[in-house]
């Protein structure tokens, strides 16, 4: 089979009359209009690819900050567990202090202080030796 060919545009000429004139200007002019509109849907693209890659930067930025936020609250707030148990203990033993008698007993464990018949023998604990030999070694 034979290939057909298109005949070559280049052998006619134009006839150059008022309507050929016409049409080759509206012709022209939708060429330029379709030039025109794709060149603004390119800048349009172009601005939107820059404003939805700066909002997903941000975004990245905001969760990383959040995390940290997040992270720093965790913490906060078991210092905040620490204090409140470091509160109450130091609640009780101001309870405790308002006592007599264990403001007696802690100056005989503590002070060696006794009453007038009384011999405080002191009686070092196995635990406490142990810590110590395993601390000089």
């Amino acid at each position: 089979m034979k290939k057909t060919q298109k005949p070559s545009t280049k052998n006619v000429t134009s006839i150059d009359t008022d309507y050929v004139r016409s049409m080759q200007k509206k012709e022209n002019f939708k060429k330029a209009q379709q030039k025109r509109l794709r060149n603004r849907l390119a800048v349009f693209f172009v601005i939107v690819c820059v404003v939805a890659g700066s909002l997903f930067n941000m975004n990245a930025g905001q969760k990383e900050i959040l995390a940290a936020k997040h992270k720093e609250k965790a913490e906060a707030t078991a210092t905040l567990e620490d204090l409140k148990e470091q509160q109450e203990q130091l609640n009780r033993q101001l309870i405790r202090l308002d006592d007599d008698e264990y403001i007696a007993k802690l100056a005989r464990k503590e002070y060696f202080l006794s009453e007038s018949d009384e011999i405080i023998f002191s009686i070092p604990d196995k635990k406490k030796e142990s810590e110590k030999d395993i601390i000089k070694e």
